[in-house]
């Protein structure tokens, strides 16, 4: 962390270290743990246009990493089938799947979302589409794609960004066309959130769950 970074900055950095460091508390090394935290605060600095609350947003993003790099690694178990849905800006699609997954789930499936090139914020009429049904994203924001994710999840799930997701043997992969809702009316965006509701719930039937 460079030598201007404000005082209140660098004490929130250290604090989200120490956090981590006794979730992870003896299964991550020190070392460990503050590489992940300086990862994720760095790729969030470059997209996050609300600065304020970057050490949250770095620590829940460097928490869901270290506990997918665990879950490969075989230091954490896991004890629900992993779903990971990924588009290129983590601002609607795979916002739309990850939400209504978890909704519909309740519980049997941990679910994560990413993007390619992920965009500061959420989509405010995907926001408003989900709420119609009653489901908020009040924790999510835009991440970017990891491999720890990727490794860990069981069924991988891409819409709209090509080859950006890296390919491992052995995991089950789809890709859906669902149209993008950036720009589109409520109206669309109700119809695209439809559509998701469709496919999460034949993947989940599909999952016995």
């Amino acid at each position: 962390m460079p030598e201007t970074t404000p005082t209140d900055v660098k004490l929130a950095f250290t604090q989200v270290i120490s956090d981590l460091s006794y979730s992870f508390d003896g299964v991550f090394a020190p070392e460990e743990i503050d590489q992940a935290v300086r990862t994720a605060w760095a790729e969030l600095s470059s997209v996050s246009r609300i600065p304020t609350y970057l050490p949250v947003l770095a620590s829940r993003l460097a928490r869901e990493r270290l506990t997918a790099a665990a879950q490969v690694d075989g230091r954490l178990v896991k004890t629900v089938p992993e779903l990971l849905f990924v588009c290129v800006h983590n601002a609607g699609r795979s916002q739309l799947a990850a939400a209504l997954a978890r909704h519909l789930a309740a519980g049997r499936v941990h679910v994560r979302s990413a993007g390619s090139a992920p965009t500061g914020e959420l989509n405010p009429v995907v926001v408003e589409a989900l709420a119609e049904r009653g489901i908020t994203l009040s924790e999510a924001f835009p991440k970017p794609l990891s491999n720890d994710v990727v490794r860990a999840a069981d069924v991988i799930v891409t819409m709209g960004c090509g080859d950006a997701c890296p390919v491992y043997p052995g995991k089950r992969y789809e890709d859906w066309l669902v149209a993008d809702p950036a720009d589109q009316p409520l109206e669309v965006v109700r119809e695209i959130r439809d559509e998701v509701q469709t496919r999460v719930s034949a993947l989940l039937r599909g999952l016995g769950l």
